[in-house]
């Protein structure tokens, strides 16, 4: 590999690249079998929950929400600790963003936070799994009792992981999912939504499908004629083409293999990092089993700029995720103040996400490994006098 190593990194072979020839040779480019086949594989993976496709994880949210019957007036809770469109998605639609600090250490929706945020108008508790951690969503739950708020788990980095042996995808109301080149099975650009109850599936579908109704039992006017399709709703079009859904099937087939490459990947980090000061590894809890999207290391004694520079220059394609969300002057000009979470907005000063993808060799996680320690070892960077 010439260049900058990147950060992260989709893993498309000749099988992902035969999936979809076989369908662009086909009679079905956009809504397709695919598409449902693609749906059913994914629902392997959530333990049976429904699931349907969507264009991409924000749409994911968007339409999640709307499910949700998100609308002005409501709240809902996201930690800081997330990509924007966990809390854009909804403002959308004209909630009330209630930020709620996250946990030390996984970085996760913090349930004592959460359950202070809780009103009578919260509408969705969004937690996020940060990293592929999943979030506590026991704990969650009850932080919720006596609230009619949904529970929504953004699993844009956890799809494949575990939660006290519960597959991601049904432990939350709804879950989101994202399938961007980076993310751990790719359709390109993709994603898809689960809900426990199949009511609210049902309008996931219909959002994500511009809002149509064709069952005749449902239509107003079912005597139209064959053609006849009605909006009840408003709704967008958010559909997944069938090009895609053949990718992600395919991809879906190799995710066990992604997953323990990415084990593998952290554990050699965790080993040769162990030692090395002024850093800080990621924590795992011994209830879940992550699929680890990113490895998000804190870098101490205000060191993150000179370092991520310093690897920057070295050929090493380090990230920052993310800036807390309500740091974003589109929400600062709504009145979101920095200091409301302190947690998070810690972790921000320090994080710095390494190189992880399934295609990372030993030999170039190894110049990672040596950057970093060279990084540190090199000393603060000192003005002139």
């Amino acid at each position: 590999m010439t260049g900058m190593l990147p950060y992260g990194r989709q893993s498309v072979t000749e099988e992902d690249v035969a999936a979809v020839a076989e369908v662009l040779r086909g009679d079905w480019l956009t809504t397709g079998p695919q598409v449902e086949a693609f749906e059913a594989d994914l629902a392997a993976w959530t333990g049976g929950v429904g699931v349907t496709t969507v264009s991409n994880g924000t749409a994911a949210l968007h339409v999640a929400y709307a499910a949700a019957g998100v609308g002005p007036g409501d709240e809902v809770v996201v930690p800081p600790m997330t990509f924007v469109a966990t809390a854009s998605s909804a403002a959308a639609l004209g909630a009330k963003i209630v930020f709620a600090d996250v946990e030390d250490e996984t970085f996760c929706l913090d349930p004592a936070a959460a359950a202070d945020a809780v009103t009578s108008r919260t509408r969705v508790v969004s937690a996020v799994d940060y990293a592929g951690h999943p979030a506590d969503y026991d704990a969650l739950r009850t932080s919720m009792e006596g609230s009619d708020a949904l529970l929504l788990a953004d699993a844009a980095h956890s799809i494949g992981g575990t939660y006290r042996g519960r597959p991601v995808g049904s432990l939350a109301d709804l879950t989101t999912f994202s399938f961007f080149p980076t993310k751990n099975l790719t359709t390109a650009e993709g994603g898809a939504v689960a809900a426990l109850d199949p009511a609210v599936l049902k309008r996931a579908r219909r959002f994500r499908t511009i809002g149509l109704v064709r069952e005749r039992d449902e239509l107003r006017h079912p005597d139209e004629g064959g053609w006849h399709q009605e909006v009840h709703d408003f709704g967008l079009n958010y559909r997944l083409p069938d090009v895609l859904c053949a990718l992600g099937r395919s991809q879906l087939r190799r995710l066990g293999e992604f997953k323990a490459r990415r084990d593998a990947l952290v554990a050699r980090y965790d080993k040769a990092l162990a030692d090395l000061d002024g850093v800080l590894l990621p924590t795992r809890r011994s209830w879940a089993d992550p699929v680890w999207h990113l490895y998000p290391i804190r870098v101490l004694d205000g060191r993150r700029r000179e370092v991520y520079d310093r690897m920057r220059a070295a050929g090493i394609g380090v990230q920052v995720n993310y800036l807390p969300v309500h740091w974003h002057p589109v929400f600062a000009d709504l009145g979101y103040r920095r200091g409301s979470c302190p947690v998070a907005e810690r972790f921000y000063s320090q994080q710095l996400s390494l190189p992880l993808y399934p295609g990372l060799s030993d030999t170039y996680q190894d110049r990672v490994i040596d950057a970093l320690t060279a990084a540190l070892r090199a000393g603060p960077v000192r003005s002139a006098a």
